[in-house]
């Protein structure tokens, strides 16, 4: 995501992992069902769109409305978990891949889909939640057996604690982002940003 950018976020139901420090454990069930139109209505006149979930590429409309916000002239981010093919995602200038890779922490490592390393493109992200030492090695040995194009952030659970995880990147030479959750910062762990 554009870290600082205003974005409207259309956050989908259903995820197909079980993240040990999920921080969106709501997004799990319930929500409104709403069709293309009515979710494009209810935007308004933002240009940034962050599809998210749970995870949006479970919805069997979540190209379909990303497609349609490109074509509204719309910038979509559309996140994903890391599990679920990229491949036939649309290549367009607009639109921004910002994939996880799960780290050992979060018990969901095995789940990954390594392969989508080669689908993400230049302008897309790769982000790797950090929850301690384990972690950040298995993030470096990841970057380090695989071409990665694009560019990579590290965040530390929680999206806060920066320090820590700043000094051991700096450390460990790697050029890498270390960013926070900048919606963490402003409004906490309010539900619906």
């Amino acid at each position: 995501v554009m870290l600082g950018i205003p974005t409207v976020s259309i956050r989908t139901v259903g995820c197909n992992l079980s993240c040990s420090w999920c921080d969106t454990a709501y997004s799990r069930e319930g929500g409104e069902e709403m069709t293309l139109e009515e979710i494009v209505s209810r935007i308004g006149p933002t240009r940034h769109i962050c599809l998210t979930g749970g995870e949006p590429l479970l919805q069997d409309d979540a190209v379909p409305l990303a497609q349609m916000l490109l074509d509204s002239g719309r910038h979509v981010t559309l996140e994903t978990n890391g599990s679920m093919d990229i491949s036939g995602l649309p290549d367009h200038p607009s639109l921004l891949v910002s994939m996880d890779i799960k780290c050992p922490m979060s018990g969901m490592e095995h789940r990954m889909r390594l392969e989508n390393l080669s689908s993400l493109k230049e302008k897309d992200q790769l982000k790797f939640i950090i929850a301690d030492g384990y972690d950040l090695n298995y993030a470096v040995n990841v970057l380090r057996h695989h071409e990665v194009r694009c560019n990579v952030v590290l965040s530390p659970v929680g999206g806060m604690d920066l320090e820590p995880l700043a000094e051991e990147v700096l450390a460990s030479g790697l050029e890498v982002r270390v960013l926070p959750q900048l919606h963490k910062i402003i409004w906490g762990e309010r539900k619906g940003v």
